[in-house]
């Protein structure tokens, strides 16, 4: 068991990494590396490797999953993307579950009780897709967060909606009463729902009194979401994933001085479990479900795809303040993932054993689903985004965290090679010549998190430090590491006598201090550029430099910017452009 531990683990992670390479959808590689462990190699088989534990692993990675995925929603967010999340949710849910039971009545041809149990599944667009997928996008925010809370909040809606029905269907008695059914289930749902509120307040209360030493602060988290849904899931099925959702809101929305490494530490483990959930789920397709998987499904997808989402989200989002653009991209972009197939089979299950017609149907047809919109949303949402004319485009500039001479007249020079260049400083005064030049110009602290919120940090390619407090310019890379990536961070030289740790790498090869670099600039140090040929090779460019200049920067023509620093010297190619920080010639 420990070997296919490890095996789900390297296939899960290296699927990650290589669409981190690649810019490919994570999801759709992941689900590759699933199938061809399980039905095509038989090297993963998670009924026979598993057994018993197979359902218990996988909603319990959900449930940490969308706890995850609660803590991450920040009610900020909902200023822009607040009433299309709601329309989304009040109006979009009724009317995706009657569009998808009659899509699977007519469609797929299963019965009626059948087909509203998974219309009301279906409804879920899920977080560990979106996630992912997101990632690789530039849209604006109001999309993104319209996206990502409806992923969040529908996930649990959808499996309420299925245990509901699903109790509805199978009840025998003469007093069958969908009234009755609906109120137990509203019940359970606000018992579910207070135990999540009421931990996450519970938690937050301790960690702000300090009755949770540091280091067990993370530990104590992931017990206490593993109790909750436990104990939600034991009133009724399914209703943890409220509780754990509901505790994520809580707990994100109320600031604790540990909230950001809770939230690094649950991102990080999320990644983890999504990885190997989706290649355990996915080496479950056996070859006989596939053999199930009749012509007439093929209209469903094609309903599911082309009609009901659309229709949904027009109808949700008709008369909104949304653009029409935007709201066409969220009307095509709804993947299924975790949530749909582990709710699906479970029911699917159940409702075999209760003896219902066509219910073997039903992991074939959410495998379809879940691969059809994997790879249809996933392969093209940035084409879809970029038809629209809502893709920023791939993230080219660069942000200078404090205002001086150097950092002006760096930002400048960058400026005049075609980038976008935003300087940052708490300062109005300092921002003043930054202006003079046209420079985007930001003022605020950084780390503030309200700023992060309001600046897009995946419009830059590099973030450099050059405060002229090194402690500070550290503590800026450090913090923005877990976010844009501890490649896109650069600061200035460091004075070792008042600082020994460095965070991230230093610019320039000589790695001076933003002291020396203002003297230099005051000195008449200027910003050149040179462009290398085949002629002027970059061997011939370090021939020629001044003993004193250094060169800052190569810039390729896809308009990559590759730094040089103490560690690092960027491979120099006919076709870059150099930035070079020269003094002046002599007279």
């Amino acid at each position: 068991m420990l070997v296919k531990f490890a095996l789900i683990g390297l296939l899960g992670i290296g699927a990650q990494w290589i669409a981190w390479r690649t810019g490919k959808p994570a999801i759709a590689l992941m689900l590759i590396a699933g199938v061809l462990a399980g039905p095509v190699t038989g090297l993963i088989d998670p009924q026979r490797d598993f057994g018993a534990l197979q359902q218990p692993i996988i909603k319990l990675a959900v449930a940490v999953i969308l706890f995850e995925g609660g803590l991450s929603l920040n009610f900020r967010d909902l200023r822009h993307a607040g009433p299309a999340v709601l329309r989304l949710v009040v109006i979009g849910v009724p009317v995706g579950l009657v569009l998808g039971t009659a899509a699977a009545f007519y469609g797929a041809g299963l019965p009626l009780g059948i087909s509203a149990l998974f219309g009301g599944i279906l409804v879920v667009t899920g977080p560990t897709v979106i996630g992912p997928m997101l990632r690789s996008l530039r849209v604006p925010a109001r999309v993104r967060d319209t996206l990502k809370w409806e992923g969040i909040v529908n996930d649990p809606i959808g499996a309420l909606l299925a245990v509901a029905i699903y109790a509805y269907i199978t009840y025998i008695g003469p007093d069958r009463s969908a009234i009755a059914i609906g109120l137990d289930v509203a019940a359970a749902t606000l018992i579910a729902g207070a135990i999540g509120v009421g931990l996450g307040f519970g938690l937050t209360t301790a960690f702000r009194r300090a009755y949770i030493p540091e280091y067990l602060k993370a530990p104590t988290v992931l017990v206490a979401v593993i109790a909750g849904f436990v104990a939600a899931d034991l009133i009724k099925h399914e209703t943890g994933l409220i509780t754990v959702t509901l505790m994520g809101v809580v707990m994100g929305n109320r600031q604790t001085q540990s909230t950001a490494a809770l939230k690094h530490f649950k991102e990080d483990l999320a990644v983890l479990l999504i990885s190997g959930v989706f290649v355990i789920l996915s080496a479950t397709l056996q070859w006989e479900v596939v053999e199930r998987f009749q012509a007439r499904f093929l209209i469903f997808l094609f309903l599911l795809l082309f009609v009901v989402r659309p229709l949904t989200v027009i109808a949700s989002l008709a008369f909104s303040k949304m653009p029409w653009r935007e709201r066409l991209f969220v009307a095509w972009i709804a993947p299924r993932g975790v949530v749909a197939i582990a709710v699906t089979s479970l029911f699917a299950l159940r409702l075999e054993d209760f003896g219902m017609k066509d219910a073997d149907a039903l992991v074939p047809l959410v495998f379809g689903v879940v691969v059809a919109t994997i790879f249809a949303h996933g392969f093209s949402a940035g084409w879809v985004a970029r038809r629209l004319g809502i893709d920023k485009g791939k993230g080219e500039g660069v942000l200078l965290v404090g205002a001086n001479a150097f950092t002006t007249a760096l930002g400048g020079a960058l400026q005049k090679m075609g980038l976008t260049v935003m300087i940052a400083d708490t300062a109005k005064f300092a921002l003043r010549a930054a202006r003079k030049q046209s420079l985007d110009v930001h003022q605020g602290d950084i780390l503030d998190e309200v700023t992060q919120d309001t600046l897009d940090m995946q419009q830059f390619q590099h973030v450099i430090a050059a405060t002229d407090n090194d402690s500070y310019n550290s503590l800026v890379c450090a913090d923005l590491g877990p976010e844009v990536g501890q490649d896109k961070l650069t600061q200035t030289g460091v004075d070792e006598t008042r600082l020994s740790r460095r965070r991230a790498r230093m610019l320039l090869e000589g790695g001076e201090t933003v002291d020396e670099l203002q003297v230099r600039v005051a000195a008449g140090w200027a910003f050149g550029r040179t462009r290398i040929t085949s002629v002027f090779p970059y061997e011939a460019y370090r021939a020629r430099l001044a003993p004193e200049a250094e060169p800052v920067a190569v810039m390729k023509p896809d308009r990559r910017l590759l730094l040089f620093s103490t560690t690092q010297r960027p491979v120099v190619e006919p076709g870059d452009t150099m930035l070079t920080f020269a003094p002046p010639e002599p007279v």
